[in-house]
């Protein structure tokens, strides 16, 4: 593993670090702390007591507050970085801003036939990680000096150990410079997630779409100079602002909505411009994800709406936000439960991965007090609320309710031909 210190764009102004005792942490004294840390907390000491255990151990205040933070991360990052967690060093953004292994794992397939990728905004490495576990050389860049530096402990740690399970290890080369001013070198494939929230390692909030770092323009060229290009981002971007050349890739895990991804080049599957790709299991590293897609050439027009069935489907988000909901209707011959509204009805109990299913029992009334009549009448003490089409505060409503009672029960408040409906519902 490398890392060249005279590259283009090193003595560009970059981000100063703000966390004191942080950069030491890939000194032989944070090793040191972190270990001591890792050792205590496995015997079941509490935070406190590894605090004071360590003050015993160096003077340093920086850096055991460094170490101590680190090792909390460590124990939460697990269903991100998988087995390696334990030895990686973090930073609180870094980690909420990293891919998942097994999305990771998902990109880094698309590079298959690459001999090296540039990961351009490195991050903490999570993807550069995927990369080099599929056999993928990576050349990482990165802007903030403080994540590079950790970007190449965390590298190094993947790299020794490929090569202590496969006696190699693909080439590695940490880079610390602005990406548009590096770019990719000489590799086949690009990897871009744009940094989408204001600088720093803590309490970062979100950006417009126009402030992304890189820009949006110099994600797509260069995803579309490379040979595979992908472009990592939140599933909420404007749809119009979705390159025509590219396929949309909407990415959900186990029911939660991850991101957007953009392929260009050969990593766009030919003829498919849109995808709902639904990730089930594998939240850890012993079990591989399955995965079902939803592939499409473009949206997919609306199912015809059709009268409350004795089956209510809510889609998953990535099918509702590659517009596939039309798609996921036709192969389970469903119709919407209102025009616009993502529900769908049937009579047939379907089982698919790309909605959540429930039985409907029962209509009951939709004026409040109606409502509350009813649920109590029912026994219904603990009442999932969902709603869709309709102007209602669940968490406002379930307190109103005042429910009380052994029974549970799934409430669904929306709107069918043209009336709001509550639906009494049970999960099959």
């Amino acid at each position: 593993m490398t890392s060249d210190d005279n590259r283009p764009g090193e003595h560009l102004p970059r981000p100063v670090s703000s966390l004191p005792g942080w950069a030491e942490l890939a000194s032989p004294a944070g090793s040191e702390l972190l270990a001591a840390a890792a050792a205590l907390r496995a015997d079941g000491s509490a935070f406190d007591r590894v605090s004071a255990k360590l003050r015993r151990q160096s003077d340093d205040t920086d850096l055991i507050a460094a170490a101590l933070t680190v090792t909390g991360l460590r124990e939460r990052a697990g269903a991100k970085f998988g087995p390696l967690a334990p030895e990686l060093l973090l930073t609180q953004a870094g980690l909420e801003q990293a891919s998942r292994f097994v999305v990771a794992n998902l990109h880094a397939a698309r590079f298959s036939g690459c001999d090296t990728v540039a990961d351009l905004g490195c991050g903490l490495g999570a993807e550069s990680l995927a990369l080099l576990c599929a056999g993928i050389g990576v050349r990482a860049v990165e802007l903030d000096p403080l994540t590079a530096a950790f970007a190449k402990h965390n590298l190094g740690v993947a790299a020794r150990a490929l090569a202590e399970s496969r006696g190699s290890a693909p080439s590695v080369d940490v880079i610390v410079g602005d990406a548009t001013v590096v770019g990719p070198g000489e590799a086949e494939g690009v990897f871009l997630d744009p940094a989408r929230r204001t600088a720093g390692h803590r309490d970062t909030r979100r950006v417009h779409a126009d402030d992304y770092s890189p820009s949006l323009d110099f994600a797509f060229a260069s995803a579309r100079a490379a040979h595979t290009g992908g472009v990592k981002l939140g599933p909420g971007l404007d749809r119009e602002l979705i390159p025509v050349d590219a396929e949309a890739q909407w990415v959900s895990v186990d029911g939660q909505l991850v991101e957007m991804g953009l392929w260009f080049g050969a990593g766009a599957r030919p003829g498919v411009r849109r995808a709902a790709t639904v990730l089930r299991g594998g939240g850890s590293p012993e079990h591989t994800a399955a995965v079902h897609e939803l592939l499409a050439a473009d949206d997919a027009p609306d199912a015809d709406v059709r009268g409350i069935g004795e089956y209510l489907l809510e889609p998953d988000g990535a099918v509702i936000r590659a517009r596939l909901i039309g798609l996921l209707a036709a192969e389970l011959d469903a119709g919407m439960l209102h025009e616009g509204i993502a529900y769908l009805s049937t009579d047939r109990e379907p089982t698919t991965p790309f909605a959540q299913v429930f039985r409907v029992v029962e209509e009951l009334p939709t004026r409040e007090k109606e409502l509350k009549r009813a649920l109590a009448q029912r026994g219904i003490g603990r009442l999932e609320i969902k709603k869709r089409g309709v102007d209602v505060d669940p968490a406002a409503l379930r307190t109103r309710l005042r429910l009380k009672g052994p029974e549970s029960a799934t409430l669904v408040l929306s709107r069918s031909a043209g009336r709001h409906v509550a639906l009494l519902a049970e999960r099959c």
